[in-house]
């Protein structure tokens, strides 16, 4: 595995990098100070598997920085861990492209985790957010399911419908004949087509625009 942190402090990069290298066999690590060098690095190394993000950098921040990791490198998942834990910036973060948001404060299993719920293909939402009444499946129903519908191409409706069965990107990727990685992007899209941040109320727009 190959990562990038973002983040002005040292020690948290350097705390980061070395939660990671105890996880898992010999990744490799890569580190930057401020959004741009987060960038510059990432078009240098392009088989990164994910990027670790903080908001408050000076230069480029990372709001900024998300929106350009996404233009940049639409492939690569973007992981905010950051010392906020205003809902409002989770849902920012992940509006703005974030496949998963982490408060510093969280443990060292939950980053773990979370790291691992994104690689797989998900988006991960701290649990602070079911404290700020996260949107009721009515709720996502009503949301712009119309407008949403006309933003997505033929082939990210072909994987709405097989997201919609339950199927699992891998399960995706071999029914379409793309990569888990395209299979990743599209999903993504949809997520922010529908303004949603998890598969099952992807699913519940599939159902309620009648594409599934």
């Amino acid at each position: 595995m190959k990562y990038l942190v973002v983040d002005d402090h040292a020690v948290l990069r350097n705390g980061l990098k070395a939660l990671l290298q105890q996880a898992e066999a010999n990744p490799l690590v890569l580190e930057a100070g401020d959004g741009a060098e987060g960038l510059r690095l990432a078009g240098l190394h392009r088989d990164l598997d994910a990027v670790f993000l903080d908001l408050e950098m000076p230069g480029v921040d990372g709001m900024s920085a998300i929106e350009e990791f996404g233009k940049q490198h639409p492939e690569l998942p973007v992981i905010v861990l950051s010392s906020s834990e205003d809902p409002r910036d989770v849902r920012r973060a992940l509006a703005g492209g974030a496949l998963g948001y982490v408060p510093k404060s969280a443990s060292s299993e939950t980053l773990l985790a979370a790291v691992q719920f994104v690689l797989q293909g998900n988006v991960y939402v701290p649990p602070l957010m079911l404290k700020d009444q996260a949107p009721s499946t009515a709720d996502v129903k009503t949301a712009g399911a119309s407008g949403a519908t006309a933003r997505l191409t033929d082939r990210q409706i072909d994987v709405l419908r097989q997201l919609e069965r339950g199927l699992s990107n891998k399960e995706i990727a071999l029914a379409l004949n793309l990569s888990e990685k395209t299979v990743k992007v599209h999903i993504t899209s949809i997520f922010k087509a529908f303004n949603v941040v998890n598969r099952t109320q992807a699913a519940v727009m599939a159902r309620k625009t009648g594409l599934a």
